[in-house]
């Protein structure tokens, strides 16, 4: 029998990578409708993101001018969709929407979640959620 492998180090973490048009109005939208602070800001030109590092609630996320791979180049395509899970989803969904979202399905129940789906300006699928406790 072999012995149980060891982590060395800090736990493995997931971080979505988001490639959008603009990415300085994208990271502008993310602090109107989310919250988001800048944690990492690498600019290309003065004033212009190029990459930054954003913390939502201590979630981390990056986001990133492309001008090859993002949803609007894609035709709107987008082939991952993040779930942001938050104490009160109605309020935030609502602020994501006043930020410029697009309701893709409005805030409902749903398999044991209160859970609406939005599209940000950048063409990214968002559901904004929390679990339903008894």
């Amino acid at each position: 029998m072999s012995p149980e492998p060891t982590r060395a180090g800090p736990a493995a973490r997931i971080a979505p990578w988001l490639s959008v048009a603009n990415a300085t109005q994208a990271v502008g939208y993310y602090k109107s409708a989310f919250g988001a602070t800048e944690v990492e800001r690498i600019e290309d030109e003065p004033g212009q993101v190029a990459v930054a590092q954003l913390s939502i609630g201590g979630a981390i996320a990056w986001v990133q001018r492309d001008a090859e791979s993002n949803p609007e180049a894609l035709a709107g395509r987008s082939s991952v969709r993040m779930i942001l899970i938050v104490d009160d989803p109605d309020a935030l969904f609502r602020r994501a929407v006043a930020a410029g979202a697009a309701v893709i399905a409005p805030v409902h129940e749903e398999h044991g979640w209160r859970v609406g789906r939005i599209a940000d300006p950048s063409g990214h699928h968002w559901e904004i959620a929390r679990p339903i406790t008894a």
